[in-house]
């Protein structure tokens, strides 16, 4: 692969997405779900993986590229010697089950441009070559339970087990395609007007931005704030409601390592800090519905609560290779499925419980079994919460007493308190308040180094972790006690690089995986977050900012970045760091944000307005 991470856009209906590099190529798109096997896989890999470009016939002058303004419609300019041209891509809203359809308009500015299409589809991620028939209405592709359609006037041609149209666009003209898919047993949908598609899909866009609560953000970070927002709106599975921590799969954290992971699923550590993004972002309905999947996914025995799981839900998410991919930049191997899923996590408990607390003093709709439960979550935390786990960044070496995970098992009691008291909830308060009580005071006691003068990762351990940020906003310990203090100063010298903040130091620490990672940006902005509590808001402002530079043309981020070669690492788009963004800023408003609703116990206020 020649594009880095940062020349690509994205688009997507809210059941699957696309990625769209800066040459006119999408080179990543899974169908008909976020989860399922890629047909175009060449970022991943190379072109013999599938992909499909639009782009002009030769050497070009110019290319720039937009969303239009509060959409996800992606256009891309192309400028030549002989004219210009562009090419918008979207997904329309997909209204089908199993059925997405990605339209790409090709439209003259000036001038006159050849233009060149090449289409490849490789269905498996990128390893079954399908049979191809042409069509009257272009091109029909199938390999066993998988058809894709490319609808199109354009004369087709075909050459090495790829589609080629040539074709030229003069001022004012426009040339239209579209490519549908739909399971082999499935009678093909009727394909509509694709100038129709396009007028609804920027209506829909522009509807949903009016609908939140930006306001209070100021103007020079808005845009940044409702693109995130977007963002997060296109990782969401509409049917379920559930959120993907990102659209793809084994993107490095690390060029050329071995640190990559399958991002395509629902992790609970993102629940409460979703829901707090959502309902100060005014986003009552999408709140509710991450809400319901959470519900839904975590029914059952406590004692099989998972860290994650599928976007509808599901629990079984084998993890294996895929070895006929060479990776991006070489970086191998390539995942599917992620083995962390079974992973014993402790952290989760708080999280839900943390979510559900918030959810109540926002006033959303209330959930008939959510307090019951709870309460079976608690029985079993009670006689568990003692337990090692692998803690919130899912290492693969040996179990720990994680300080970050003890810390949410006394969120999980505390919020549990502070609803029984405040809502009028039955539940046996005492008993609560004492194991609550006994978890801080061990917390204190065996997290904290003294030498150090900070909390470390783990009882016994001299590893740093940027997780103990979050400390003050969960209402812990105050934002001023010497020891939160401590904590911020010890990160910023150890874990602080370049100006980005580290999850923990990697160097001779055995997590079960080895080698280096870029800055994690989520962890970045809960530094800033630490600062406005602790009252240093001109750090956390110039920190904000700085993580704003690190955003792609579009406004896009990666999960990491890599200070040393400047560049965005890992999954991509990463609903976690648009997390940050979008709750770093809110606390950074006069009314105060997330943290500090956290810090309070208060949760976000009930109509998205202070």
């Amino acid at each position: 692969m020649s594009e880095r991470i940062e020349d690509y856009g994205l688009i997507g209906n809210m059941t699957s997405a696309a990625l769209v590099s800066r040459e006119g190529s999408i080179d990543w798109l899974c169908l008909p779900r976020f989860d399922s096997p890629a047909v175009f896989a060449r970022l991943l890999g190379d072109g013999e993986n599938g992909f499909w470009k639009i782009a002009p016939k030769g050497k070009t002058t110019s290319v720039t590229r937009r969303y239009l303004p509060e959409t996800a419609v992606l256009e891309t300019r192309f400028e030549t010697e002989k004219g210009c041209v562009t090419v918008t891509d979207f997904m329309p809203l997909c209204h089908e089950p199993e059925k997405v359809d990605v339209v790409r308009i090709v439209e003259g500015v000036s001038g006159e441009v050849d233009m060149t299409m090449e289409l490849s589809i490789r269905f498996g991620y990128g390893e079954a070559v399908p049979w191809v028939q042409q069509r009257d209405y272009g091109l029909h592709a199938v390999a066993g339970p998988d058809t894709v359609e490319l609808h199109t006037d354009l004369p087709l041609e075909g050459k090495n087990m790829r589609t080629f149209a040539h074709f030229k666009v003069k001022a004012g003209t426009s040339v239209p395609m579209t490519l549908s898919y739909h399971r082999t047993f499935q009678v093909p949908q009727f394909v509509p007007d694709r100038q129709q598609c396009l007028n609804e899909t920027v209506t829909f866009w522009r509807n949903w931005v009016k609908r939140g609560d930006f306001k209070p953000i100021p103007e020079k970070w808005r845009y940044a704030v409702i693109r995130s927002m977007i963002t997060l709106k296109l990782c969401t599975f509409a049917p379920t409601g559930g959120l993907v921590a990102a659209p793809t799969t084994s993107l490095p954290e690390t060029l050329g390592g071995g640190r990559n992971w399958d991002y395509r699923f629902c992790w609970l550590r993102d629940s409460s800090l979703t829901l707090y993004a959502l309902l100060n972002g005014g986003y009552r309905e999408e709140a509710a519905a991450w809400r319901k999947w959470l519900m839904r996914a975590v029914a059952g025995d406590p004692r099989q609560l998972q860290i994650m799981y599928g976007i509808a839900g599901e629990r079984s998410l084998p993890e294996y290779e895929l070895d006929w991919l060479a990776g991006y930049e070489k970086s191998s191997p390539i995942r599917v499925g992620n083995a962390a899923a079974k992973q014993t996590q402790l952290d989760v408990f708080g999280e839900l419980l943390d979510m559900l607390h918030a959810a109540r003093c926002a006033q959303l709709p209330p959930e008939a079994e959510a307090w019951e439960v709870e309460t079976v979550l608690l029985e079993h935390l009670e006689k568990n919460w003692q337990d090692l786990g692998r803690g919130i960044w899912e290492v693969r070496g040996d179990p720990h007493a994680f300080t970050h995970s003890r810390m949410m098992c006394w969120a999980a009691f505390d919020r549990a308190i502070e609803s029984a008291q405040r809502f009028d909830l039955k539940g046996p308060l005492d008993r609560w308040r004492e194991i609550r009580d006994k978890i801080h005071a061990e917390i204190c006691e065996k997290g904290f180094d003294k030498e150090l003068n900070s909390f470390v990762q783990y009882y016994g351990g001299k590893t740093l972790d940027a997780a103990l940020l979050l400390m003050p906003q969960l209402g812990f310990l105050p934002a001023d006690d010497p020891r939160v203090l401590g904590t911020i100063e010890a990160i910023e010298k150890k874990l602080l690089k370049d100006g980005f903040v580290l999850r923990y130091s990697t160097d001779n620490v055995d997590d079960g995986v080895g080698g280096r990672e870029g800055a994690f940006l989520a962890c970045s902005y809960w530094l800033a977050d630490a600062y406005t509590l602790a009252g240093r808001k001109e750090d956390a402002e110039a920190l904000f900012d700085r993580l704003l530079s690190v955003r792609n043309d579009l406004g896009l981020l990666s999960e990491e970045y890599d200070p040393v070669a400047k560049r965005l690492v890992g999954n991509f788009p990463q609903a976690f760091s648009h997390l940050g963004l979008i709750n770093s800023a809110y606390n950074l408003c006069e009314r105060g944000g997330p943290a500090q609703q956290r810090a309070g116990k208060d949760g976000p206020p009930a109509d998205g307005h202070e």
